[in-house]
C-alpha cells in the first residue's frame, strides 16, 4: 500500500516543454541533509563492538557540533517557506541505534507529513549489518514511493505536479575507517529504466542520493564507488538535478549529459552549530521550479543558520536554467 498521494495531477505525456509553457504554478521542493540525530539510550557495551566504537568516539568529539537547537530553528523556518515537498538525503542517525531510529521517526513526524517528506538512507543510518534491516520500519511512510515493491526496492519514484523525485540508496557498511557508498548493478540498470519512463511521461527529474556522484569532491574513503557508472547512465538518459549530503559542506558541480550539464548540489549537516566553520554551519535549499518560454526555470534559494540570530536566513539566491532533454 503507497503511502504517498500526489500533490497535483502528474504533468502529461506530451512533455515537459508543453506543461512549462502553460505552467503558471510554481513547485517549491525544500533539500537537507545529515541532521545525526544521535542518542546512547539503552547502548549496551556489546554494541560497541564493531564499527561503532569508533564512531562513537567520534560521536563523543562532535555531539557538541549537532545541536538540537538548530534542528528546532530549522523546522521553525521550514514552516515559514512552507516547501510543496521536502527531501531529506539520509544519516537520520549516527550510529544506527534502535533509539536513535525512534529519535528520528518522532523529528521526521515534526518535520511533515509522510506525504510532504521524502527520505533515502546514508552511510549512518546502516552503519552495521542488518542495523538497517532492523530498523528500518521505524521511517517506512517517509521512504516509500508510489510503486509497491520490497523494502529494499530501489530507485524508488514519487510524483509531485510536474516533478519526479527519484530515491537511490548507496547506504552500505563499510570497513572501520571508510564511509564509502554504492548504488549497485540492479539499482543502476532500474534507474536507467525509470530515468526513460519518467523522460517520456514529461517530468522534470530530480534525483536524491547520499553519497556525492562527482568524482573528485569528496575523500576517496567517503567516494561514491560506481560513480562512473552512475554517471554513464545520466549520460544516456539524463535528469534535470542531482542532490546529496554525505560530504557536510556545500557543493554545487554538475555531471555531462548528452552535451548538456546536470545541477548537482549538496548541503552540509543540518545540525551543524558551528559559528568557526562558517562553511559548514547548518543550511538547506529551496528549489524553485517554474515553467516558462518552453523550459523549466530554477530559482536556488540557500538558507544558512546564523549562530548568533538563532535564525536561519537567506544568504544566497541564483536562477538556473535546467538543461532539456527531448520527450
Amino acid at each position: 500500500m503507497s503511502f504517498v498521494k500526489r500533490i497535483s495531477v502528474s504533468t502529461p505525456a506530451e512533455g515537459r516543454a508543453a506543461s512549462a509553457e502553460k505552467g503558471k504554478s510554481t513547485f517549491l521542493l525544500a533539500h537537507l541533509s545529515d541532521p545525526h540525530l544521535s542518542s546512547v539510550t539503552g547502548m549496551r557495551p556489546a554494541m560497541l563492538l564493531s564499527k561503532r566504537l569508533p564512531g562513537y568516539l567520534s560521536w563523543c568529539r562532535r555531539r557538541r557540533i549537532h545541536r538540537p537547537e538548530v534542528l528546532d530553528a530549522l523546522l521553525q523556518d521550514l514552516s515559514e517557506t512552507a516547501p510543496d515537498q521536502i527531501a531529506v538525503t539520509g544519516d537520520l542517525t549516527h550510529l544506527s541505534l534502535p533509539d536513535e531510529f525512534r529519535q528520528a521517526a518522532h523529528w521526521l513526524a515534526r518535520l511533515g507529513p509522510a506525504e510532504q517528506v521524502m527520505v533515502i538512507p546514508g552511510n549512518h543510518d546502516a552503519y552495521v549489518p542488518a542495523a538497517w534491516e532492523q530498523s528500518r520500519d521505524w521511517w517506512a511512510p517517509y521512504l516509500a514511493g508510489e510503486e509497491p515493491g520490497g523494502e529494499d526496492a530501489y530507485p524508488r519514484l514519487r510524483v509531485c505536479g510536474p516533478v519526479a523525485l527519484i530515491g537511490l540508496s548507496s547506504a552500505r557498511p563499510s570497513a572501520p575507517f571508510l564511509a564509502v557508498g554504492s548504488l549497485g548493478k540492479t539499482q543502476l540498470m532500474k534507474l536507467d529504466q525509470l530515468l526513460e519512463q519518467t523522460r517520456r511521461r514529461g517530468l522534470v527529474r530530480i534525483l536524491l542520493l547520499h553519497h556525492p556522484p562527482v568524482a573528485g569532491s569528496i575523500a576517496w574513503r567517503k567516494r561514491l564507488t560506481d560513480a562512473p557508472r552512475f554517471a554513464e547512465v545520466l549520460g544516456r538518459r539524463g535528469a534535470e538535478l542531482v542532490l546529496h549530503g554525505h560530504a557536510h559542506v556545500p557543493f554545487c558541480g554538475f555531471l555531462p549529459a548528452g552535451g548538456q550539464k546536470i545541477p548537482v548540489f549538496g548541503v552540509p549537516s543540518a545540525s551543524d552549530g558551528r559559528s568557526k566553520k562558517p562553511r559548514r554551519v547548518s543550511r538547506y535549499h529551496l528549489y524553485r521550479l517554474r515553467g516558462e518560454n518552453g523550459a523549466w526555470k530554477l530559482r536556488l534559494t540557500v538558507r544558512r543558520y546564523d549562530p548568533d540570530t538563532k535564525r536561519f536566513a537567506t544568504v544566497r539566491t541564483e536562477d538556473i536554467l535546467l538543461p532539456f532533454f527531448t520527450c
